[in-house]
């Protein structure tokens, strides 16, 4: 009996150790699985990228030959939306918003300066010799920057690079190596990007623009400890396992918010799966927050996915937030909130939020464009009527909805009566300053299965 007795404990400990081996071996697995979807999730927003900036050196190479306006408003619209989308293909990739602060400056002109060249055709007017100049300093911009990703491209695959080291504690050697070619390589561009020529245009992506001092930012500078709690407390501190900050850049202070990035590793959740928030060094305030995490397909409807996102912008101490226009991307739904005050549609305070459609998880969040425009107004009323301002619209155009906005130009906001309607089957948005009566701004909306976009 006793015999028999012997056997029992290292029976037991024999399947407690079959049993750990089992369950250590599927953990193993399943990070190594993670770890595949999340490399993979990175090669190819490189070479999204590097597709998206392709597109542009071309469209732009066309339209500085093109002299027909209806072909030049098509290659413009595709520079733009080509350059929207390498820009949050970009922002996706593991690397410091400082380190690629010239290139998303470069993204972001080429797409406006596209849109204002759109806004000068719609008013009958050709490009002028000057503006083709414009256009060929961009595309020789685009043509370094292809090069140089190019050259990323065969160093990557000559040294077996993995993209998701950069966030991950590996062997030290290894690590630096991987952060060596690639930083170096991002500089090159950064240095190529720096060479642009200064821009001059009335848009918001403008240089003199892009020199504006943010003005919903108040308070002290913030150091690198108080915005490292700051980004875990807009996280949650309970959901954090880790948190690291990102080397600044050289560029660190030049950048249109001066704002410490960091990496942050949610609990119960691997390394690969980080979360990236920047937050501003001038009052501390989070500027923009990505999660990387794959995001399969979903069941969320727009309007459940809205409400999430609105429930967060709220949680986050932003009130008074009305959603404007979606895009449908990759599982997610990425909406733009307007700030609204007094019944007046305030579009320069633009919010945008992005909701994962599986679990309806905030996966994205930029709030960038609001601190660089917030602030106490006293907005006038208009001196003009609604039915002056209906009187300047075209006869034939179907108003279906009016209200007042405060839109953008150059430095200035103008209150303007929005009129949204349908045209020739089409909708527009046609905005009729609210002083004078002038057509400040003509819009189309286009609308199809991933969302609403405007141009």
């Amino acid at each position: 009996m006793e015999n028999k007795k012997s056997w029992i404990a290292p029976t037991i400990l024999g399947i407690a150790l079959i049993l750990a081996l089992v369950w250590g071996y599927n953990e193993y697995t399943v990070k190594n699985e993670l770890g595949v979807a999340l490399e993979n999730n990175y090669q190819r927003l490189f070479f999204d990228v590097k597709k998206h900036v392709e597109n542009v050196q071309v469209n732009l190479s066309k339209a500085m030959l093109s002299e027909s306006r209806d072909q030049n408003v098509l290659l413009l619209s595709q520079i733009m939306n080509e350059s929207y989308f390498a820009q949050d293909k970009l922002g996706q990739m593991p690397v410091s918003h400082a380190d690629t602060a010239k290139t998303e400056k470069f993204l972001n002109q080429a797409a406006d300066y596209s849109f204002h060249l759109i806004q000068t055709h719609l008013k009958g007017q050709p490009l002028t010799k000057e503006q083709k100049s414009e256009l060929g300093s961009l595309q020789k911009n685009s043509a370094n920057f292809n090069n140089e990703l190019a050259k990323l491209q065969s160093q990557l695959a000559d040294k077996n690079f993995v993209m998701g080291a950069l966030n991950q504690r590996q062997n030290k050697k290894v690590r630096e190596g991987n952060e060596k070619v690639f930083q170096a390589s991002i500089t090159n561009i950064e240095k190529n990007m720096a060479k642009t020529p200064e821009l001059i245009y009335d848009g918001p992506f403008s240089d003199q623009m892009m020199n504006k001092k943010p003005v919903g930012l108040h308070g002290n500078d913030v150091s690198k400890k108080e915005a490292e709690n700051i980004a875990m407390d807009f996280i949650g501190r309970d959901r954090v396992q880790e948190i690291t900050a990102f080397e600044e850049g050289d560029h660190a202070s030049s950048m249109r918010i001066p704002s410490y990035t960091f990496n942050i590793r949610p609990k119960n959740t691997s390394k690969e799966l980080a979360i990236y928030m920047g937050v501003s060094r001038k009052g501390g305030k989070v500027l923009w927050m990505a999660n990387s995490r794959p995001v399969p397909k979903g069941k969320l409807t727009i309007k459940e996915a809205q409400d999430k996102a609105l429930k967060y912008l709220k949680e986050k101490g932003f009130d008074s937030m009305e959603s404007n226009y979606y895009l449908k991307h990759d599982g997610t739904i990425l909406f733009n909130f307007v700030y609204k005050e007094n019944n007046v549609i305030v579009y320069p305070d633009l919010i945008k939020v992005k909701v994962a459609l599986d679990n309806g998880e905030i996966v994205g969040f930029d709030a960038s464009t609001y601190y660089l425009n917030h602030q106490a107004r006293n907005i006038e009323s208009p001196q003009i009527t609604e039915i002056e301002a209906r009187d300047r619209v075209k006869t034939d155009f179907n108003i279906n909805s009016t209200r007042l906005a405060l839109i953008p130009k150059g430095k200035n906001e103008i209150l303007c009566y929005e009129f949204k309607g349908k045209h020739n089957n089409g909708d527009f948005i046609v905005y009729i300053n609210a002083k004078d009566g002038t057509e400040e701004q003509i819009l189309q909306i286009i609308k199809d299965e991933n969302g609403t976009l405007t141009f």
